[in-house]
């Protein structure tokens, strides 16, 4: 037996579920590790890294320590990664090079057709009609992994004349100083409007820019292009601003092509965790020695 001992640390909501049984991939890891002789803890959220001897594992965000992990779901159930560092876009993934030739296209296509089933079961492609924009947080900021402010970036879209979209997420809180600036983009460009419901507009999307909002995988999945106007870690087959700039990427994007069912076949099936697939265990266990862990 190792007697080394993992404690993976919670919220109160996903505490409950992984000690009545009912989080599946908590169920994997604590598999996975048990079985290398490693002991389980399932404890509240800390921001105190692990004490000497033990190994932490956090939702998202965790203490910058060797021996401390972060879990997080990619994007759809029951996709997960287990990573070094919170940032996305420091992920290995992101770094890797993404070969189409090297994904079978009938499998990536069923794949395909039984996610977006899954995931907008009502929702269809239809004339494009805007451009969408859906945000994230602080917008006004420039942050080192973005190439200009979310604020800009609007800007930048809006330039195009065509009917653009903002949308603001629905878990973030707004300053008024940034609805103010906002505000004052929109009355410059009166194609532009503030608001809506990101996930119904892209039906009618004819492209979507952002930072690196997830909602740039919904797009994937209705195979629309997408402008990134950051660093991500699903940035492949997009256009990157910070590689070709805003006025090109922006003037390519309505005749951008991709092959977005191996894409998504590739990112989601080989490159994240399945928690439902018989090789969790040993996906899990490999993503922890990746880590330095000694498993």
């Amino acid at each position: 037996m190792s007697g080394k001992t993992l404690q993976i640390h919670l919220d109160d909501a996903m505490r409950a579920r992984a000690e009545s049984g009912h989080f599946n991939f908590i169920d994997r890891i604590r598999a996975a590790v048990e079985g290398r002789g490693w002991q389980v803890q399932i404890l509240p959220e800390t921001d105190a890294p692990p004490a000497s001897g033990h190994f932490a594992l956090h939702h998202m965000t965790a203490p910058l320590h060797r021996r401390a992990m972060i879990f997080r779901r990619c994007y759809y159930y029951p996709y997960w990664h287990i990573e070094s560092v919170p940032q996305r876009w420091r992920w290995p993934v992101a770094l890797t090079t993404f070969h189409p030739d090297q994904i079978d296209g009938p499998e990536a296509r069923h794949f395909l057709h039984k996610l977006r089933q899954r995931i907008m079961p009502d929702l269809r492609p239809t004339e494009p009609r805007h451009i969408l924009i859906p945000l994230q947080g602080q917008l006004t900021e420039l942050r080192s992994f973005q190439t200009m402010t979310p604020v800009e970036m609007v800007a930048a879209v809006a330039a195009t004349g065509k009917r653009c979209i903002a949308t603001l997420h629905p878990k973030e809180t707004y300053l008024p100083e940034e609805i103010a600036a906002l505000d004052t983009v929109a009355l410059q460009f009166p194609n532009l409007t503030i608001g809506g419901n990101s996930r119904a507009l892209l039906a009618g999307a004819e492209y979507i820019a952002t930072q690196n909002s997830a909602v740039a995988m919904d797009a994937y999945l209705l195979a629309r292009p997408v402008v990134l106007f950051a660093q991500s870690d699903f940035h492949h087959i997009a256009l990157n601003v910070a590689e070709i700039g805003a006025a090109k990427a922006l003037d390519r994007a309505p005749t951008h092509k991709a092959d977005y069912a191996k894409y998504l076949y590739w990112r989601l099936h080989h490159q994240a965790i399945d928690a439902m697939a018989p090789s969790a265990d040993a996906r899990i266990i490999m993503a922890m020695k990746k880590g330095g862990w000694p498993l």
